[in-house]
């Protein structure tokens, strides 16, 4: 049956403010080559990616609401947090540029990484390119002195601050994927589909929780959901918690969906990307030209390679791959991006 988009409770997500950002809908893209190659009848990549502002990524859809309750408040400093690579503190600084408000990220090495790549490239030259001040903490205990001191500098000048929790992830950020699910529905009826399968990650959980939310008020919507940060257990009780919330924001009861859930491509832990995900990598750049990255996206491209074993998806249904960016985290992992497409390389050569 049709997607109940005149059901879903638009004028209360409406009501509440946001911050347009411009650049959506995002495109929903065909990927034959590789459907073909996986056996699956229709694959599509809705490509969160290609935003255009701060080379995009699926937080800016969280950032819409985060910021906009910033300037319904009248804030003019954000401060906001993640790992050393975070994509999420790059789309924040982005957005916080185009409206004028002064960033603080502070990072913490969470990732068991070093080196010039990791700790001078990728996301954090853009970062800082975007105005925001970066600070880099030891760990938890340091990002929370960090904090407590921004918070009085701005006090001491006057200033407002607004703060958003990692990944934008909480029941307000979810807000920005309601929405974005119900684009994809109305992109989807437009191609005459009406039931679809989603992959999608779980990491802070604001994305998974606002699909699925919206996915059970939507119906027709089937959710696969990859670990890519937390084990599955404590992926699910943080996603309960999100989707409750972001109900209650709408006044809606959270509606079941068709869901699933994988830890089988997590590997040691976040940000530790395994074979699996270079090869993914390979694979969706060779097959489609698409560019995804080992933190994220990989991790779930990983598991929809092997979905007989990872995912329960029906090969005659539409998959959808959510592609939530990160592409220039990619360039911190750069010496074993070359390995891995230089042995590529040498095993494709007659």
């Amino acid at each position: 049956m049709p997607f109940d988009v005149e059901g879903f409770p638009a004028a209360a997500l409406d009501a509440i403010p946001r911050v347009d950002l411009g650049g959506w809908p995002t495109p929903l893209q065909e990927a034959p080559r590789l459907g073909e190659a996986l056996g699956l009848s229709t694959l599509l990549v809705k490509r969160d990616d290609v935003h255009p502002l701060g080379a995009g990524g699926n937080k800016l859809r969280k950032l819409e609401y985060h910021l906009g309750a910033a300037l319904e408040a009248g804030a003019d400093t954000v401060i906001t947090f993640g790992a050393l690579q975070t994509n999420h503190g790059r789309q924040t600084a982005a957005a916080c540029a185009k409206l004028g408000l002064r960033c603080e990220l502070v990072l913490t090495a969470k990732v068991p990484r070093a080196g010039e790549a990791y700790e001078r490239s990728g996301n954090i030259p853009l970062s800082k390119l975007f105005g925001a001040t970066v600070h880099v903490c030891a760990d938890d205990e340091a990002a929370g002195r960090t904090y407590d001191r921004l918070l009085a500098e701005a006090e001491a000048d006057g200033r407002k601050v607004a703060t958003v929790p990692v990944g934008g992830s909480n029941d307000l950020g979810a807000l920005g994927y309601v929405r974005a699910t119900r684009e994809l529905a109305e992109q989807l009826t437009e191609r005459g589909i009406d039931h679809a399968q989603l992959v999608i990650p779980h990491a802070s959980g604001g994305t998974a929780a606002g699909i699925t939310l919206a996915a059970g008020l939507l119906g027709g919507l089937a959710v696969n959901i990859v670990c890519v940060s937390h084990p599955a257990e404590e992926a699910t009780a943080n996603l309960v918690e999100l989707r409750a919330g972001a109900a209650g924001l709408l006044g809606v009861e959270p509606v079941s969906a068709r869901l699933s859930m994988t830890e089988a491509t997590l590997g040691p832990g976040y940000g530790i990307p395994t074979e699996a995900v270079w090869e993914a990598l390979r694979t969706f750049g060779r097959t489609e030209g698409v560019v995804l990255d080992p933190v994220y996206t990989g991790k779930v491209a990983a598991a929809l390679l092997d979905w007989k074993h990872t995912l329960d998806l029906d090969p005659g249904e539409p998959v959808v791959f959510l592609h939530t960016g990160g592409m220039p985290g990619l360039y911190g992992y750069a010496p074993e991006l070359v390995t891995a497409v230089e042995t590529a390389s040498e095993i494709s050569s007659p």
